[in-house]
């Protein structure tokens, strides 16, 4: 792996490319994306494709690549130039793209405004919450964890997040009517740190969320996208959104082993099937 940094006028974007560039293999590199994940989030992915060149980068204004803007929001449009700049840099051609997440949002944002970048997207569970029927209890959700971080900080704020994030189905009263959840539930510090400044928390990823879907230009973009939905979160939030996302989209959602982070090591507390979930990638990917 190496590890360089792209000079732009207003952020120094750092990525690591595993393996050579040109590819060995003569197939383009394959871009891994995350938001507000960063690149060490698919060190146990990438090591699934060691016949494969793969780059990984960190989001502008997050881990190793400093902003200088002035700006905080992670912005979908932003990152599409930035990932575009990025593509342009690595001489390659186009790539294929795995992105999770909000990556896969700052996936559909790039081949929105630049087709020709990307032969094949995966976004795997693109959290648009906008697309659910019940898109205004998904959001007054979403508005109640940043509530609880902007009055009681991390623990509380992540409590409330880990609580929406893995509710069954649509959001109804009972779910509204639980008592807020408790930090120490989940092993989250319960003292507040004074800290605001979280990319998932706070209201700094925002405009992730309320991405609103170009559907004519990705239906008429060249590139093929394919969206991803874990077996095992299927019936939460994200799991609904992929498959919204989707059907927006006029496809089937495409099966992953695992859950929202099912690519994941599992010396992460979090960890999913990474070698499982590699082997649907590399079938999807053909």
């Amino acid at each position: 792996m190496t590890t360089h940094t792209l000079h732009l006028p207003d952020v120094e974007l750092v990525y690591d490319v595993h393996g050579p560039l040109p590819t060995a293999d003569g197939r383009p590199p394959l871009l891994m994306i995350g938001q507000p994940m960063c690149a060490d989030g698919f060190s146990a992915l990438a090591a699934q494709f060691p016949d494969r060149t793969v780059v990984t980068y960190d989001p502008r204004g997050l881990g190793r690549s400093v902003r200088s803007d002035g700006l905080t929001t992670s912005v979908p449009q932003t990152q599409a130039a930035d990932l575009h700049a990025l593509i342009a840099e690595l001489g390659a051609g186009p790539v294929e793209v795995f992105g999770s997440s909000g990556g896969a949002i700052a996936g559909l944002a790039l081949v929105t405004a630049h087709p020709e970048d990307v032969v094949t997207l995966v976004g795997h569970e693109p959290p648009l919450f906008g697309l659910l029927p019940d898109a205004d209890a998904a959001l007054r959700a979403r508005d109640a964890w940043m509530d609880a971080y902007r009055a009681k900080g991390f623990g509380a704020g992540m409590a409330a997040f880990i609580a929406m994030t893995s509710w069954q189905g649509e959001y109804t009263d009972a779910y509204f009517a639980q008592p807020a959840p408790e930090p120490a539930m989940f092993g989250l510090p319960t003292e507040d740190d004074g800290v605001r400044d979280d990319p998932l928390l706070s209201e700094r990823s925002l405009p992730v969320t309320e991405l609103v879907l170009d559907v004519a230009a990705l239906t008429a973009a060249p590139t093929r996208i394919v969206i991803g939905v874990g077996e095992e979160s299927a019936a939460t939030v994200t799991g609904r959104t992929g498959f919204a996302t989707a059907a927006a989209l006029g496809l089937e959602a495409t099966m992953f082993p695992s859950h929202h982070g099912g690519f994941v090591g599992g010396d992460t507390g979090y960890g999913g099937k990474p070698e499982e979930f590699a082997a649907t990638l590399r079938t999807v990917l053909g």
